[in-house]
């Protein structure tokens, strides 16, 4: 079922936008070559603690994953590029790290993700895959979001996401995608990042989804490691992941879960 937020509740959910935001920007402001994937875990979940929030992951078991995740962020390393699995790994100079991360605030969830380089970027074509493929999902994000207008179709969300990655000569997988965000994580309407403007669900005011295009530099096939949850390239090709939660509402998209720089 789609539900729809009366304008108090999009107001409600603004502090759990803002909270994961927080929370995204002090790992990427604090993760080094070195740094310890259990490490970043260990932070975040010291977060969510002193705040009160309640982690979306830790006991959550969908069809896909082989067990309860257990951990409270997902950290997605180099051909990794969504659920991964935090593991006794310290990161290395040039690793392409995303972060994804969902977590309730006063019963409200939001949703995000971004994706960068630790220390120094890779030399010449390989560094500049890991460029290209950052900045294209963020581009796809921007463009999906800037689609969700009311009054428009779920498909142009998909579409304007596709068509960015497309011109960037990636091909998208839909296995995986956005989704409807509320008092839980994973709710309908399920968002790919492909689809066809004007069909779909209709865009009203009140719905609230995580758009989350995603992209590998030479695949969109993927398959699950050995952990249970991380989702690996098959050809091993990098990948990056971008997602924000965006309100739909009378005067367009909401982002709530904006890190500033300039996000709507």
């Amino acid at each position: 079922m789609i539900e729809l937020r009366t304008p108090r509740e999009i107001e409600q959910m603004r502090p759990a936008g803002a909270f994961v935001a927080q929370v995204l920007s002090e790992v990427r402001a604090t993760t080094r070559v070195g740094t310890n994937l259990l490490e970043i875990d260990a932070l975040v979940h010291r977060m969510i603690r002193q705040r009160g929030a309640e982690s979306c992951y830790i006991d959550y078991h969908p069809s896909f994953g082989a067990m309860p995740f257990g951990k409270v962020i997902c950290t997605s390393v180099n051909d990794a590029v969504l659920h991964g699995l935090p593991h006794d790994y310290a990161l290395r100079d040039g690793d392409l790290l995303s972060i994804d991360l969902a977590c309730s605030v006063d019963g409200w969830v939001s949703d995000s993700a971004l994706s960068f380089v630790v220390g120094t970027p890779r030399p010449g074509a390989d560094g500049e895959s890991d460029r290209k493929l950052i900045e294209v999902s963020e581009r796809a994000l921007e463009a999906g979001i800037a689609a969700a207008l009311p009054g428009g179709k779920l498909g142009d969300v998909s579409a304007a996401i596709a068509d960015v990655g497309h011109a960037a000569g990636y091909t998208i997988n839909t296995d995986f995608g956005g989704h409807g965000v509320g008092r839980t994580m994973h709710g309908e309407p399920h968002v790919p990042n492909d689809g066809r403007r004007g069909r779909g669900f209709k865009l009203r005011p009140g719905l609230v989804i995580a758009i989350e295009p995603w992209f590998l530099a030479t695949t969109d096939e993927i398959y699950g490691d050995a952990d249970g949850w991380t989702l690996r390239s098959v050809d091993g090709s990098r990948g990056a992941h971008s997602e924000h939660t965006v309100a739909i509402t009378e005067d367009g998209p909401l982002v709530l879960t904006a890190r500033g720089g300039g996000e709507a």
